[in-house]
């Protein structure tokens, strides 16, 4: 009977410990909405890094690992991110974006955000392995990086930080 009575707590205290472990995509999905939404209408931070003609901030454990004219490969840890910009349009363009979701049968998030001449995006994507290909732009520019469920909303403010902070110069 004692046995029972540990089994049963053992596996009440696993199925809780499984179901708070993993966190859902509908509920990530949302905090990440949120998170974008926040972070586009929030001051622009100010520039920090060049690259070419583009200028942008990059936050703290952000690094330059390659640069092209129009992309730039981003580390963090072992994280790599793209920034692809282009130049002949505009922080209120939605050419980068329909591009972006063109390029998807399915996505598991679609959403706009808009202000004032400007138009930012975020899209999910999931891809194998667990795996989520996440892009988050504003007008001309977009970010991209595949994160796991749990990453999302943390990788999504420092990605649009960077996207919504992007400059030219002439």
């Amino acid at each position: 009977m004692k046995f029972i009575k540990i089994m049963t707590i053992f596996m009440i205290a696993l199925f809780l410990l499984t179901a708070c472990g993993k966190a859902s995509l509908e509920e990530e999905s949302k905090e990440t909405i949120k998170m974008v939404e926040t972070t586009f209408k929030e001051k622009v931070k100010k520039v920090n890094k060049k690259s070419g003609d583009i200028q942008f901030y990059l936050p703290a454990g952000y690094e330059i690992k390659d640069e092209s004219p129009n992309n730039i490969i981003l580390k963090k840890g072992a994280k790599t991110f793209i920034l692809f910009s282009n130049p002949q349009e505009d922080t209120s363009s939605e050419i980068v974006y329909k591009a972006t979701v063109a390029q998807y049968e399915n996505l598991d998030t679609n959403e706009k955000f808009t202000s004032p001449n400007k138009l930012g995006f975020l899209t999910i994507s999931q891809l194998e392995d667990g795996l989520f290909e996440l892009t988050i732009g504003v007008g001309e520019t977009k970010i991209t990086t595949q994160v796991k469920t749990k990453s999302l909303a943390d990788d999504s403010k420092a990605m649009m930080e960077i996207v919504n902070s992007v400059e030219y110069s002439k």
